[in-house]
């Protein structure tokens, strides 16, 4: 016996993955078994798990050899071994993505699918659906309804699973066998009824009605898998989400009675839908007090997911929090440490500032011990203490610097940046600790991102600190020891102390003239630069071209240059290019574990793509900008019609996003007749061949601007015209006939100021600015406005003019300064004083820019 155990301790120790060297070549001639007369299941297994090996490790098949793999393993089909049955079934599934002509398999298929075996059922059906494209499904929707309500599980859930498949492709098949499913939903096995609810859910999507029905009436019936009482609950959450009328308390009561159901996991999404749907502290009593029973759970999971959604509710809720403070004082030392650190982090969010220094010595103690993704949960909770305690600043970033020194990767030395650039950015008393440490991080800072990064901040508040002069040596170290890159930034950094400290000038300008025999060109480049531009010692060059230099979008800038390639006559205005637009973080929970940046996408870059299908585009130049969408049409009707304005110099073009809600009809050649103002002139109409139901499609009309700008006010009449032809509304196949003209009148809309500028709020330096344009034209009027209130009316001027809400200022009078840039290129400054009458608020406006009649249309958007 101690030598059988001896020889399997011996045999671990030397295992190694059996397909590792696979050669695909070598398993393709193996696979000519198959053609053999007397087949061995157990070899032929073998080969066809090397061929799933290999599709599954990302190995290239071409077109043939799928084929020739699909049509030798169709011949194992001969064989009735259970276990090579569900083998073949698997491997026809994953080639049938890449081999040609694999419906001849369907008959064969359908037959196992039909038969007396239950094994080879499932599978079966599971393999078909892969294989089955939309025309040939009727042929097996018997079969397939068949499935739905078979007495096995295995069988009833693999047709459930395929019905959610194929109705990204057939949805009105699968909509069908809704039916089936129906009888299904209370099968006692749990997964059947959870698919079955999946495929009713999938089957309704598009019909809220129906959706509420469903949840209504199943809400009230005994359904016994929790699976199924789980999408149950998420469906009434969404359901009352942002409906706070009387129609949504019985979604409220069927979640809140579910928290004292017998499954835990049935329990906790109950008080998951509760913490995401309720507002005050008081209806959320319920839900908190199951998360509480849950920290002081033997399970780990549920301590987990307890400690979790208790975080995740503190910044918002953190009062309701502060009843749990005794449990997860209990989970720091909780042998899970993701566990602990959320506790850790709650505590901090919803402690008291007296408490801090104690957690934080706690948090020291295992963060060490714990992987990135949880440190970084750390140091967001940090990050939140740093606004919510200023005062603890100083203890703080010391704690955030000892993280910094730490071992970790570039996430989270990232975050860790994010956490102190913050603190640098609210907290003046904390602007020369947290410089200080980010000037002792880059000296061994090996991540060329990141030490661009601090060098850009340190560019941008070093000037503005105390004395700026101590952290001129940490920069041009950067220059001496690292790579080109950061090099290249840190010559940017430097440059903006000679642009903004007068004393440090000409020792800048001798660090300048030294980064001028640089080896790397981009360096050379930016030293020469920056040198010339100081050398003038113009104070508006050197704003304009140094401290304030404006960011176009990337992604639009290139596309702008492309299509300058393509018509170089015409010069290229950068300024006609949008800003890249700053995205304000919003504050999220600490409790996310997945730490996933998403893709922050300008609207320009959203609808770029079916703006280039319009021909002829390029000669309208680089576009200047993008409109949020407008609804021309209610939302509850036949056709839903909205339309976006993409402005450009000379052009606008308006793209109408046409849906049809209609499944009994096909529209075909959809356009819009537009009925512009005067001087507007229409110069092409790109229209929708064909509109079907429920899938959006654009009718695009391209627009001359009038030569005047003051003309370019004004109200558009559109008209949705088409043709009109039935169709099945099961399958979408359109009656024979040529159909009838028929139109739609949609709302009018208006081009205004606001449409055609690119503003922004006027910044700590905007007084300098308005200073600096006193020699430009400038425009002046006073208005009576009609609102009543002060504040009212400063967010109306603003949405005329196209002004965020920031760019407004102080209480009694209201103050509005912004500025932006016009269409064409041309910047405009706005300025606006509101104060309070008896008679109303009156206003006076000013803006000034280089073009006089912009001037103008700012004041005529507002009169």
């Amino acid at each position: 016996m101690s030598s059988l155990k001896r020889d399997v301790k011996d045999e671990d120790d030397n295992s190694s993955n059996p397909y590792q060297n696979l050669d695909k070549t070598i398993v393709l001639q193996e696979t000519r078994e198959f053609n053999q007369t007397l087949v061995i299941p157990r070899k032929c297994s073998l080969i066809l798990t090397k061929i799933l090996y290999l599709l599954n490790q990302g190995e290239n098949f071409t077109t043939q050899e799928a084929t020739d793999a699909f049509f030798a393993t169709t011949k194992l089909f001969q064989s009735k071994e259970i276990m090579l049955r569900r083998m073949v079934y698997l491997c026809i599934k994953e080639l049938s993505k890449l081999a040609q002509d694999v419906i001849i398999v369907t008959s064969s298929l359908t037959k196992d699918m039909t038969g007396k075996e239950d094994l080879y059922r499932a599978a079966a059906i599971r393999a078909l659906c892969s294989i089955t494209d939309a025309s040939m499904l009727q042929a097996i929707e018997r079969y397939m309804k068949q499935a739905i309500v078979d007495k096995n599980p295995a069988v009833s859930s693999a047709a459930l699973v395929s019905a959610l498949h194929l109705s990204s492709t057939a949805p009105d098949l699968v909509r069908r066998w809704a039916n089936e499913a129906q009888e299904t939903i209370n099968s006692d096995n749990a997964m059947v009824s959870y698919h079955a609810l999946g495929v009713l859910v999938l089957s309704r999507r598009n019909d809220k009605l129906s959706t509420v029905k469903l949840v209504t009436r199943l809400s009230k019936s005994h359904i016994k898998s929790p699976y199924s009482l789980c999408l149950l609950i998420r469906l009434a959450a969404q359901l009352c989400d942002g409906d706070d009328s009387e129609a949504s308390q019985p979604y409220i009561d069927f979640i809140e009675c579910c928290l004292r159901h017998k499954s835990e996991m049935v329990i906790y999404e109950a008080a998951h839908a509760i913490v995401n749907l309720r507002k005050t502290a008081r209806d959320l009593a319920p839900a908190v007090s199951v998360l509480q029973l849950f920290c002081s759970s033997s399970k780990a999971a549920l301590r987990l997911a307890g400690a979790r959604t208790l975080a995740r509710l503190t910044t918002e809720h953190p009062t309701a929090v502060a009843a749990c403070a005794i449990d997860l004082e209990n989970l720091i030392s909780d042998s899970n440490r993701s566990v602990a650190t959320l506790a850790v982090t709650t505590l901090l969010a919803t402690g008291a500032e007296s408490s801090v220094d104690r957690l934080m010595k706690q948090i020291s103690s295992f963060v060490s011990e714990i992987p990135d993704e949880f440190k970084i949960i750390v140091v967001r909770a940090i990050r939140q203490l740093c606004s919510k305690f200023p005062r603890k600043h100083q203890s703080l970033a010391a704690f955030l610097a000892g993280m910094l020194r730490d071992e970790g990767g570039l996430e989270y030395k990232a975050a860790i940046a994010d956490a102190i650039i913050a603190l640098v950015e609210e907290n003046p008393d904390a602007k020369e600790t947290g410089l200080s440490h980010l000037c002792e991080f880059i000296e061994d800072c090996e991540h060329t991102a990141l030490a661009v990064r601090i060098l850009h901040l340190l560019g941008r508040e070093g000037p503005k600190s105390r004395h700026p002069s101590r952290y001129i040596r940490f920069i041009y170290n950067r220059v001496i020891l690292e790579s080109g890159p950061v090099r290249a930034a840190a010559v940017s950094a430097v440059a903006q102390f000679g642009a903004q400290v007068p004393e440090l000038l000409p020792n800048i300008k001798v660090l300048l003239a030294r980064c001028q025999l640089d080896e790397e060109d981009e360096v050379r480049d930016r030293a020469v630069y920056y040198s010339t531009i100081l050398e003038t010692e113009n104070p508006q060059l050197i704003n304009d071209f140094i401290v304030n230099i404006p960011k176009p979008n990337v992604v639009l800038l290139e596309k702008a240059l492309r299509d300058h390639l393509l018509h170089p006559e015409e010069p290229f205005n950068i300024l006609s290019v949008p800003a890249e637009e700053v995205v304000k973080e919003t504050k999220k929970p600490i409790v996310e574990i997945e730490v996933r940046k998403p893709v922050q996408m300008s609207i320009e870059e959203i609808y770029a793509e079916q703006l280039a299908k319009i021909p002829g585009i390029e000669k309208l130049g680089p576009l200047f900008k993008t409109n949020l969408p407008i609804d021309l049409t209610e939302a509850e009707i036949e056709y839903r019609v909205r339309v976006v304005k993409h402005v450009y110099a000379r052009h606008v073009i308006f793209q109408f996003e046409c849906v049809n809600t209609l499944n009994d009809q096909i529209l075909e050649d959809v356009h819009v007749r537009l009925e512009v103002p005067p001087e507007y002139e229409i110069k092409s109409i790109v229209p929708c061949q064909k509109l079907v139901y429920n899938t959006q499609d654009n009718v695009f009309v391209v627009v001359e601007y009038p030569c005047a700008f003051i003309d370019s006010l004004g109200s558009f009449m559109a008209t949705l015209e088409f043709v009109v032809r039935d169709c099945d509304p099961n399958t979408g196949t359109p009656d024979p006939g040529e159909g009838y003209a028929d139109s739609y009148p949609l709302e009018e809309f208006e081009m205004g100021c606001s449409d055609q500028i690119r503003a922004r709020a006027g910044g700590d330096d905007w007084e300098q600015t308005w200073e600096r344009a006193a020699n430009v034209p400038e425009a002046n009027d006073t208005f009576v406005l009609s609102q009543t209130d002060v504040g009212d009316a400063a967010k109306a001027v603003c949405e005329h003019l196209g002004l965020p809400n920031g760019s407004i200022s102080g209480d009694a009078v209201k103050e509005i300064r912004g500025g932006g840039i016009f269409r064409g290129g041309a910047p405009v400054l706005v300025r606006a004083r509101l104060a309070g009458s008896s008679a109303g608020v009156t206003m006076k406006l000013s803006a000034r820019s280089p073009r006089e009649d912009v001037a103008q249309l700012l004041l005529a958007a507002v009169g």
